[in-house]
């Protein structure tokens, strides 16, 4: 279970659980009203008023490493100065957390999460060599290997990922929420801050939309996304679910499903 209140407003407050059927929840709002923030305070990174429980347990009496344990955070931008490979990179992952692979496994595991996000005969290159949007699926690949497996110990571990697919082609867009989705699936949480409203409504199972540092509405992407609330908080008239007009054609993520 994953359950958070900040703040001195108790009607901004949330509780999310991953009992049951696995959940993804993710954060829209224009740029700049604290989704970054909000997300590093959940990561135990920033000081907060309020209380976060991770798995029925306070985040301020956990220890770093205890916390390393239980979830696993994508950062917006991430900058090295030294010249690591990319395997380097990713094997940083292994250090805090336990991957939760079976003895002796974890040798391989660099590889094996450089696949997933497409990055596969990528280990021996300099990290500062590769395009933006590499650099953005090696710290995914870096994220993986710290929780690798979604469920340790019989409890839930989390995936927190803050513009995850920012830097990216729309291929690599889908495999990094497939990834995601699929890390829900198998048991784990995912909390993820996006723009793109057409992923969102694809792939949460919960919507949190935020608007001037608070929490404007949450729920179901169907229950959540409405003409009425995209004008609010993204100052946009825009339409849910409505073709363009004179046959303009658009493309969008669902047609992939």
């Amino acid at each position: 279970m994953f359950r958070w209140r900040l703040g001195a407003n108790a009607s901004s407050a949330a509780s999310i659980s991953t009992r049951g059927r696995a959940k993804w929840w993710q954060s829209s709002a224009p740029t700049a009203p604290g989704k970054t923030t909000f997300l590093r305070a959940l990561s135990g990174e920033l000081a907060y008023t309020g209380c976060i429980a991770l798995n029925g347990r306070d985040l301020s009496e956990m220890k770093p490493v205890e916390i390393a344990v239980q979830r696993a955070v994508l950062p917006q931008a991430t900058t090295l100065s030294f010249p690591f490979t990319v395997r380097e990179v990713v094997k940083l992952g292994l250090v805090g957390g336990r991957s939760g692979v079976l003895p002796g496994e974890d040798a391989r595991l660099p590889e094996r999460a450089l696949a997933r996000v497409d990055l596969d005969g990528f280990a021996g290159r300099f990290y500062q060599e590769l395009s933006g949007g590499e650099q953005q699926r090696v710290q995914l690949a870096r994220v993986l290997c710290q929780v690798w497996a979604p469920v340790l110990d019989g409890k839930p571990r989390y995936l927190f990922l803050d513009e995850p697919v920012s830097s990216l082609d729309i291929k690599h867009q889908l495999i990094i929420m497939n990834i995601a989705r699929d890390f829900a699936r198998r048991g784990g949480g995912v909390i993820a801050i996006l723009h793109d409203l057409n992923l969102t409504a694809m792939y949460a199972d919960r919507i949190f939309v935020m608007h001037r540092g608070g929490l404007a509405a949450n729920g179901s992407p169907k229950d959540v996304l409405s003409d009425d609330l995209i004008e609010k908080v993204f100052d946009c008239r825009l339409r849910v679910g409505a073709l363009p007009a004179g046959n303009m054609p658009f493309v969008l993520p669902q047609s992939s499903a």
